[in-house]
């Protein structure tokens, strides 16, 4: 299908940080072929107007759990290991395929309508998420969460093979698959070893949680007599790609291994600042040459999947704890929701930049919205200004999921009515 988007505002999200005013952008198949002047040889399909609008990378969240969106406010004001160990862990315990199938298409739902194209998504059942992305049509990464228990140790793993045979590439290639020990403090050292040697043997990456609270990081010194970053690093996970969720509490010497090992740390402020786990030093990690990426963490510690929001809360919380105000600018926060995100997730070939060659993972952002004038910076308006809501259009790998906000790939009405019904029968169970 050919698609041009005309007379549209872009922000390519590129290494020349550009704003290209009053373009085009030309899609054939699932790529992007052209950015520029008109052209009269181009076989087009569908037009869309850009007037008053603009054109970015779809946003990727970096760290989340989609599932979880059936425990939206259920368990709120509580510190994360009792919010963990007393709430959430034993509702998990009774999840269904049924109920992770109905929970993720909500959380798909809440994506896509505020601009969210790809995601990394560590949970349970997930075969029952890789069945709602061929239906949504957006692109995520599918990890089973992996905490160690007598008995389930290679059941576990053999999970986590059968997942990558089965779905990794799947859907055009919208479809990845990861190895996910879930911590440090539910994953014993030899543990962690035969989780590596998964991800060795399938050629792909980690995703794990680490230096989330400062009782970790204690309880780490206790263990092991080192942080949870060097404890992982001298067993050798960092040899592997890694996506590491959260690193609040983080040292000099961390902040020097995630640098030297290329692992992507995932900055889940709203999770971050609810749970009262405490504020990363993202303005440092940056600084040192960090590929610093964004999430929301789930439902249940955020509790939306916004990523505007995560955006906004990137920059102006740093400002106000390095009491700096040109710390994470505006364009850095973007580009940790766009670029660095695809960075992560072993897809920048691909994705997170507006670039002839890539895919068409694109949003249109409603700029005609009384809160987005006047329009002295777009750059800033991104970041500081627009909301989840302002997203009219989504496009990914070339497919037109969402069109003057009407969703087309999902039953909106429908996906709402089951996961209400079973989110009330779990926590009755």
């Amino acid at each position: 299908m050919g698609i041009l988007i005309k007379n549209v505002t872009v922000v390519p999200m590129n290494s020349k940080d550009e704003v290209l005013e009053d373009t085009n952008i030309y899609i054939e198949g699932d790529r992007i072929i052209s950015i520029g002047e008109l052209k009269e040889n181009f076989k087009i399909d569908k037009t869309i107007d850009g007037k008053n609008k603009v054109a970015m990378p779809g946003l990727i969240n970096a760290h989340t759990h989609i599932g979880m969106s059936l425990l939206r406010n259920y368990a709120d004001d509580l510190p994360l290991h009792e919010w963990l160990n007393d709430k959430i862990w034993p509702i998990e315990a009774k999840l269904t395929g049924d109920d992770v199938y109905w929970g993720s298409l909500l959380s798909m739902v809440e994506m896509i309508q505020s601009g969210t194209t790809a995601f990394c998504d560590m949970y349970f059942f997930m075969d029952q998420v890789g069945k709602g992305i061929e239906e949504a049509g957006i692109r995520g990464v599918l990890t089973r969460g992996i905490i160690e228990e007598k008995g389930q140790e290679i059941e576990k793993l053999d999970d986590t093979r059968r997942l990558y045979k089965s779905w990794h590439g799947n859907a055009n290639g919208r479809i990845k698959v990861m190895v996910a020990p879930h911590a440090p403090y539910t994953c014993s050292p030899k543990y962690l070893e035969d989780i590596m040697d998964l991800a060795y043997e399938l050629n792909t990456g980690i995703h794990i949680h680490l230096s989330e609270t400062k009782k970790e990081v204690e309880d780490s010194f206790k263990t092991y007599g080192k942080s949870p970053i060097k404890h992982v690093y001298d067993l050798g996970l960092f040899k592997l790609p890694t996506i590491a969720a959260h690193c609040v509490h983080v040292d000099e010497e961390d902040i020097k291994i995630l640098k030297d090992n290329n692992v992507s740390p995932v900055n889940n402020p709203s999770s971050n600042l609810k749970l009262a786990s405490g504020f990363a030093p993202v303005d440092q990690m940056l600084k040192s040459g960090i590929n610093v990426c964004l999430g929301t963490d789930g439902s249940s510690s955020n509790n939306n999947l916004n990523m505007f929001e995560e955006i906004h809360l990137a920059s102006i919380v740093n400002k106000a704890v390095n009491m700096d105000a040109v710390s994470v600018p505006a364009i850095t926060a973007l580009e940790m929701a766009t670029i660095n995100g695809a960075k992560a997730l072993l897809w920048d070939e691909e994705i997170g930049s507006i670039e002839v060659g890539k895919k068409a993972d694109i949003i249109l952002i409603d700029m005609y919205k009384s809160h987005l004038y006047p329009r002295h910076n777009i750059i800033s308006a991104l970041a500081y200004s627009v909301q989840g809501s302002d997203v009219d259009t989504v496009i990914v790998d070339g497919n037109i999921i969402m069109e003057n906000r009407e969703i087309k790939t999902l039953d909106v009405e429908k996906i709402i009515f089951n996961a209400e019904k079973v989110a009330k029968d779990l926590v009755n169970r």
